[in-house]
This record gives C-alpha cells, structure tokens and sequence, in this order.
C-alpha cells in the first residue's frame, strides 16, 4: 500500500512544470490531500476559499490530467474549503482512502534515479553503497543505513533503488513508506482490533514482512514508541533471516537514535553510509543537471553565484535555481542573468548575512540572558544556576542548527550524546508543560533569530 502523500507529492511536482512559480507557491502547494474515497475521488482541502475559486476556474483542467496520470483515469477530486472541512470530517470520519499496491514502479518518483544523481566527494560512498544493493537486494550490505542533515540526497537515493530494483527485478515486492505510515499503520491496525472488529495486526505483519525489500524513510520518527519500535524489531528480524533486503534512512547515526540497544545493533550489523554536505564542484554539478532537466536557461555566472552560497541543504540551492528562472520570466527574459539573481535574492541575501547563527551566539545569549560566564556554561559546574541554562543552550542549537548530537556534545566540554538528549527531551517537555520555561525558550529564540 502507499501513503496518499506521497502520491500527492507527484501530483504538485508535474504541477510545477505546468503553471508559473507565483501561481504554484500562492494556489497550488497550499493544497493538501485529505482522502481518496472508495468511490476514487480524491478529496482535497484548500485553506481558503479564494484559493480553491482560483485553482478551479483557472488551473482545473491541468490539475485533473496530473491526477490522472499518477491516481489513474478512473480518479477524479474535489477541493474543500475551510468550512467545509470540518462537515466533510465529520461525516467521513469512518472512511479511510485506498492505497495502491507496492510492488510497481509507481511509487517511486521517475526523476530520481542513479544516472541524474550527481556523485561528488561528500556522497560518493552513499551512491556506491545504494548502487551495489539496487545490483543485488538481500545479497550484500543488509542492512543499508543511510543518515545525513536534511535535503542532502537520501530520499532522491531511495528512489534510485527503488527504479532500478523496479526495471531489473520486476518479480520482486517492495515496499518504501515514511517511518511516520509504519508507525501509524501499525497504530490503526491495534486500533481497528480494539474497536471489537476483525483484526487487522495479521494483515499489517503480512504487508510489511511478506515483501523482498523494505524501504523506511525518516526511521528517528520511530523514537519514543515503545510499542511500534518492539513491533518494527521483530519485523526486521523476520525480514533479514529470510535473506530479505532492509534499507534505512535517518537524519543521525543508529547510535544517536533513542531506541533500545538491541534495535541499534542491527542498525548496525550491516553498512552505515553518511551524506556530507556538498563542496563548491558538487553543488554547481547539481545546479547544472537540474538547470538541464528542468530546461531553466541560465548564464554560466549565475550558476557559479549560487553554487558559492554555503548551502547544507540541496532543496533549498535548487529552490534558489528555480526562484531566479522564473524570476527572469516574470521580466520577459528567456535567459535569467547574474543582474537577475542579485535582484531575485536582493532580500534574501541581506537577511542572511544579517542573520548567520551560529553555536558560539546561541551559547552567548543564554550566557548574556542568565548572567553567566561561557566557560561556566561549556564546563563541569553542575549547580542548578548553571545546569538550567546548559540545558536550554543544548535544546536551542539543536533546534535551531542542523547540528549532530556528537557535535553539539563537543561544544559543552565533550559530554556525550546520551547526556545531550537527556538536555533536549528535558527541556522539550519543561516547554510543554511549564510556562515560565516556554517564555524563555522563546524569549531567546526570538532574540537569537533577529540579530
């Protein structure tokens, strides 16, 4: 079966490809898919009326032949507004959309693949590892741990697999979900039993262990449910002694993720790949291949202006790519110059060099906001005046930077990770509950973010 979003995530991507980026980013990624009736009607909400009235009486038509070419021919929709939402809810509240089977290519995005993949320094060891596994699921590197910050080429990596596994072994059943629809089909299956009807936890073991190779994007989201981490334990483990191929992505090694030790050691017991972030060649390699795919005409300076920027985080450079090329539509102009990625980035440049965060500033401002000193904080004093505050710097760099938790370990005398996400989780829940700790939590956030 496959999550609703992601097929909706193919719907607005061939979406970008048919309307201007204004009317995209305005009308179109405002939608949200709700359900996909018995009856194949998707069902789509709209946050305000203006938005729905817009997209129907001017993008209808382009927006059904997208439906249709990843849904089918046989799948209509229908936009909800606000209002009608809550109606809608109500009255569906006991229905639950149709999912597609697994074992096509469907699932997978058909631009994602290993030829367009562009292979630098920091991933080359990534893109070997994918590749060898696509070659021969089951056979060598099982399980397959891939982890990196956000936006660096996990999920494009994925995919790749998943195409190439698609076209070479078509007999082969393979699943890719979030680790967010395990959790949750694992959820609704105790849920449905509990309600007195037909068990489904059978059918949820069978969809998940019955396949040759099991895809879990994301799998840090599993931390904190003990049962859903018991169940996903005994599902690998079936999966791995049937020679079955396991391939896992997540934004931080097995060993910083909260689950039991016994769930770490298999993380572990096959190959741990990390996605660094790009250097200069890379990054203008990349802006290249996607100017190529995507037709954007760009001067060779433009290219070299944004590869430059210190980017972690490759959907961000390529939304950088695209807002300059439409940018230079809007003007009338076929090719987009440096003069119009300046003026497209005008504000955007500014703030951030107005605004570069930093570890160092965050520790210095809850220094400067608790009246202590940076070695105090950074070292081995344990008194509460200071424990407080080094709790509250630790939850804020991990909040605010894409830091690894042996990083932000190293920042505060060496502690290690355990330490630090004992610090996060604290203060996390302090936020939630107590009212003087949230104040300052974003009392400082706010100051941080505005320097």
């Amino acid at each position: 079966m496959q999550d609703l979003q992601e097929m909706w995530q193919k719907v607005i991507f061939k979406m970008q490809n048919l309307v201007s980026f204004i009317t995209y980013d305005v009308w179109i990624s405002k939608l949200e898919p709700l359900e996909l009736t018995n009856d194949n009607k998707l069902i789509l909400y709209s946050p305000s009326n203006a938005a729905k009235q817009q997209i129907l009486n001017h993008h209808s038509k382009q927006l059904l032949e997208c439906v249709h070419e990843v849904f089918g021919e046989y799948v209509d929709y229908e936009i909800i507004d606000k209002e009608e939402k809550e109606k809608y809810l109500e009255k569906s509240a006991d229905n639950k959309y149709e999912t597609f089977n697994t074992s096509d290519k469907s699932q997978f995005n058909e631009k994602y693949t290993f030829d367009n993949f562009v292979v630098g320094g920091s991933n080359k060891f990534c893109y070997a590892a994918a590749h060898t596994v696509a070659e021969n699921p089951g056979k060598r590197f099982n399980p397959l741990f891939i982890y990196s910050g956000v936006g660096l080429g996990k999920t494009h990596l994925m995919h790749a697999i998943g195409n190439y596994i698609a076209e070479h072994n078509p007999n082969l059943k393979i699943k890719y979900v979030t680790c967010e629809k395990f959790v949750n089909d694992y959820i609704e299956s105790l849920r449905v039993s509990e309600n007195g009807k037909d068990s489904k936890i059978f059918e949820f073991k069978d969809n998940y262990r019955n396949v040759d190779v099991l895809m879990i994007d994301d799998i840090q989201f599993i931390e904190g449910k003990k049962s859903t981490i018991d169940e996903f334990f005994h599902t690998f483990n079936a999966l791995y002694q049937n020679d079955k191929q396991i391939i896992i992505t997540s934004d931080r090694p097995p060993k910083e993720i909260d689950v039991e030790d016994r769930l770490k050691s298999r993380f572990s017991s096959g190959l741990i790949q990390d996605m660094q972030i790009p250097d200069f060649e890379t990054r203008l390699a990349i802006i290249k291949n996607k100017a190529l795919i995507e037709k954007y005409y760009l001067d060779d300076d433009v290219m070299n202006f944004i590869a430059e920027k210190p980017f972690t985080n490759i959907r961000e450079m390529e939304g950088m790519l695209s807002k300059v090329f439409f940018f230079a539509t809007l003007m009338g102009k076929r090719i987009a110059t440096l003069e119009d990625a300046k003026e497209a980035f005008k504000e955007d440049i500014i703030e951030k060099e107005q605004k570069q965060v930093t570890p160092e500033n965050i520790i210095n401002h809850v220094c400067s906001y608790f009246g202590i000193t940076y070695e105090e904080i950074t070292g081995k004093k344990k008194t509460k005046e200071i424990v407080e505050p080094r709790m509250i710097a630790i939850y804020l760099i991990d909040d605010i930077l894409d830091l690894t938790l042996v990083t932000i370990g190293k920042l505060f005398g060496g502690r290690d990770y355990t330490t630090i996400i004992h610090a996060r989780e604290k203060i996390a829940d302090l936020v939630k509950k107590d009212n003087k700790t949230r104040s300052i939590v974003n009392d400082l956030k706010s100051k941080i973010t505005s320097v």
